[in-house]
């Protein structure tokens, strides 16, 4: 059973909507194949603070899980220890706040050895803060030898210091992972490789998107949190050059704090990347609230959508519209400033994919130079170093029998590069030079 507890009082923080809200709550369900006999939205006039609902509600839940042979229920709100105790007695059920089911998700989803150490700190560190005093060996005490050992440490203190050990071994694992990840971007670095990492809503299709442009077979399925684990695939821009597509975890209203601090490792990809690409599901009904969602977990990771260049606003599933519905978002994306304009996708038939490619590969160029660089036909060391140092926008031979490139490389490479070719010069003096690339 999920219940939606709504505070009627209480101004709305939100922009969704209280039915998006349980269709929310539902799908987290769904995504860890719960079978879901009974949802509910619930409309309070206070919080109680020993069961969260009143007494009236819950006994009314009580007699529907007693009816439909209830083993769990859902709360979609933050519940304290105590509210948690409470309920599971009242109820006859076992209680799962809107934390602890994404925890659970998360912990099914964990595939490589950094998504389940992160999985289980957050897990730990929330599981910490649950500890009460709600059963009987909890209360027990565990004495020295004889009779001098004193009172000893309660249970409970015993379960908090393991905890709390396991935590402090995980944290130090989770060092090791940083700073390997570290290690990994600075070697991307020396390649280099541009990094273009997708960020959107759960179920907003970057799975799907990141299919498409990568041709890859990462699953991707309508399910909130399909995928967990953070991938790397290598795309190909329009002018050849490679890049590197990295998909991340999907972002949720109200993502447990323990989760953002667990997770931050692995979403510094997101922070060092040189293009970022906000995917959204523009058919969904709440897009915005959605949007607004994700545009303040970035904030709290450092990165400013309203101001940062690197992002790119994608919507996505555009293939889900009416064709009035599609023209009039196409004539608002297009109204924006060129900087700030969405690109219009379907990741599932592909419309839109040459044009958001072409948007990477500008945004990408910004901030860096291009530079024409000829070299004799048989120096294959030249041309494996000039790879190495940006993307090669074009190759062709000259009459000569020379090899002439078209280079583009950040603005701190270009002094190591007229060291080496004097002759170099930047691309575009003139219009031969235009026209051959």
């Amino acid at each position: 059973m999920v219940i939606t507890p709504l505070l009627g009082r209480a101004p709305s923080t939100s922009a969704r909507t209280p039915e998006a809200r349980l269709e929310e709550a539902v799908g987290l369900a769904d995504a860890i194949e719960l079978d879901v006999v009974a949802s509910r939205l619930v409309t309070l006039s206070e919080i109680r603070p020993a069961t969260y609902l009143g007494k009236g509600k819950v006994a009314e839940f009580a007699d529907i899980a007693k009816a439909e042979g209830v083993e769990l229920v859902v709360m979609d709100t933050a519940l304290s220890p105590v509210q948690q105790r409470n309920l599971e007695k009242e109820l006859g059920a076992k209680v799962l706040d809107r934390t602890g089911l994404i925890l659970e998700i998360f912990g099914r989803r964990a595939r490589t050895k950094e998504g389940v150490l992160q999985v289980e700190h957050a897990h730990l560190t929330w599981q910490k803060s649950r500890l009460v005093r709600s059963w009987t060996h909890l209360e027990r005490q565990r004495g020295g030898f004889g009779f001098l050992g004193g009172p000893g440490e309660t249970q409970i203190e015993a379960d908090r210091r393991v905890i709390g050990e396991r935590i402090l071994k995980i944290e130090r694992e989770l060092e090791q992972v940083k700073r390997t990840r570290g290690l990994h971007r600075a070697g991307r670095k020396r390649v280099p490789y541009p990094v273009v990492a997708l960020v959107g809503y759960t179920n907003a299709g970057k799975s799907t998107l990141f299919n498409r442009l990568t041709r890859a077979d990462v699953t991707a399925a309508d399910m909130l949190f399909a995928t967990l684990d953070p991938t790397l695939r290598q795309i190909r821009l329009p002018h050849g050059a490679p890049a590197i597509l990295s998909d991340t975890v999907g972002f949720i209203s109200e993502l447990p704090t323990q989760l953002i601090a667990a997770f931050r490792a692995t979403l510094e990809e997101v922070l060092e990347a040189d293009v970022i690409l906000h995917v959204r599901d523009v058919s969904h009904d709440d897009t915005e609230a959605q949007g607004e969602d994700v545009v303040s977990v970035l904030k709290d990771l450092g990165v400013d959508p309203e101001t940062d260049p690197r992002l790119i606003e994608v919507w996505n599933k555009i293939d889900a519209l009416g064709e009035d519905a599609k023209a009039h978002l196409a004539a608002t994306a297009a109204r924006r400033e060129e900087l700030n304009r969405p690109a219009l996708v379907s990741a599932l038939t592909g419309e839109g994919e040459g044009a958001l490619l072409a948007a990477i590969e500008e945004r990408i160029s910004t901030g860096r130079e291009t530079y024409v660089v000829s070299v004799a036909a048989a120096d294959g060391a030249s041309e494996n170093w000039l790879r190495r140092q940006g993307d090669v926008m074009a190759r062709d031979v000259d009459e000569d029998g020379a090899v002439r490139f078209v280079l583009r490389l950040e603005a701190g490479r270009v002094e190591g590069l007229l060291r080496r070719f004097p002759a170099a010069a930047p691309y575009g003096e003139n219009a031969a030079e235009r026209r051959s690339a």
